[in-house]
């Protein structure tokens, strides 16, 4: 490695399930990488120690923790002002837990932590189809709906750190009860993997005369794989189950253009496997429902990042930044 200044950062994206990280370059190359398990410690100190573990290794062949400029990692309610990951729901450590102080002392080297969504929209305007834009939102459809904002380059984060939950808001008042929040009718009920999957449930249960390949499936095994799986060969009713959701999405996306007049949209995460199936009638239902001044000035875009490398690089984007 040259000398100077550090030129890699080490990009940590926490899932519910998994942990992926990966040491990266300023051109966006992963040069590294690699997972651990995050649900199996219940103890965050165990799940550190593992991780310090996994990574070391890597560090010390990439000539020492000198190399590296820092860490940025992505958690579901990482907070970025304070650096803690705050009471999420799909994680085993409650409460408040200072994620970014933890390994700032296990490894030696800076940390910054936000949330996934947030860090998927700063891998987009660092390495993706948002380069070069000061004004665009990120969407991640998957098992939730995620969201980061930016505006005139800045990532938008509200005065506590939490701004960006558009997949919470409200798209069909009254709607269908969100498994979690309990809230009713929110855009993630809908347009997450588990609001496709209970769309399809629906629509096989009112429709009890249609017929659908996805009745070949017993309930507990329908999801969304299962639905884009029927839906590409032409089953009428799965292909229904993305126009509608499309529509949801559309309406909600149109209500977000209007607040900050976005360059783009750009779409991230399982669901836009589907490709057309979903942006067509996301796209047709969020012009339907803007003012004329926002119409067809809006683009609606699919992620340019590989979903496994996204993560990582939207996660070592934080580090750029750091003074």
């Amino acid at each position: 490695m040259s000398a100077g200044l550090p030129q890699l950062a080490l990009g940590i994206d926490i899932g519910g399930t998994n942990t992926v990280f990966g040491i990266v370059d300023h051109r966006g190359d992963i040069l590294y990488r690699g997972a651990i398990s995050t649900k199996k410690h219940e103890n965050v100190e165990d799940y550190i120690n593992e991780l310090y573990n996994a990574i070391a290794p890597a560090i010390k062949e990439m000539g020492g923790k000198g190399n590296i400029k820092g860490i940025g990692v992505g958690a579901p309610n990482g907070n970025f002002y304070t650096g803690a990951i705050e009471y999420a729901p799909n994680l085993n450590w409650k409460g408040i837990i200072p994620l970014a102080e933890l390994i700032t002392n296990k490894f030696g080297i800076p940390a910054a932590l936000t949330n996934d969504a947030n860090a998927a929209a700063v891998g987009e305007m660092m390495y993706g189809a948002a380069k070069g834009l000061k004004d665009f939102i990120v969407i991640t459809l998957g098992t939730g709906v995620g969201s980061g904002i930016v505006v005139n380059g800045q990532l938008v984060y509200g005065h506590d750190g939490f701004a960006g939950e558009l997949g919470h808001t409200i798209a069909i008042p009254g709607g269908r009860k969100h498994y979690s929040t309990g809230a009713h009718g929110s855009l993630e009920a809908y347009a997450s993997a588990t609001g496709v999957r209970f769309t399809a449930l629906e629509m096989l249960e009112k429709n009890p005369d249609q017929p659908s390949l996805m009745r070949e499936y017993p309930a507990d095994k329908i999801d969304s794989r299962v639905v884009y799986d029927c839906a590409m060969k032409g089953d009428a009713m799965a292909n229904e189950v993305y126009r509608f959701t499309g529509e949801v999405l559309g309406m909600s996306l149109a209500n977000f253009v209007m607040f900050s007049s976005p360059k783009a949209i750009i779409l991230f995460g399982g669901l836009c496997k589907a490709g057309d199936l979903i942006l067509n009638p996301t796209r047709e239902h969020m012009e339907a429902n803007l003012l004329p001044i926002f119409q067809n000035k809006v683009q609606l875009l699919f992620s340019e990042l590989k979903e496994s490398d996204a993560a990582i690089l939207g996660a070592s984007a934080l580090v750029w930044d750091m003074k």
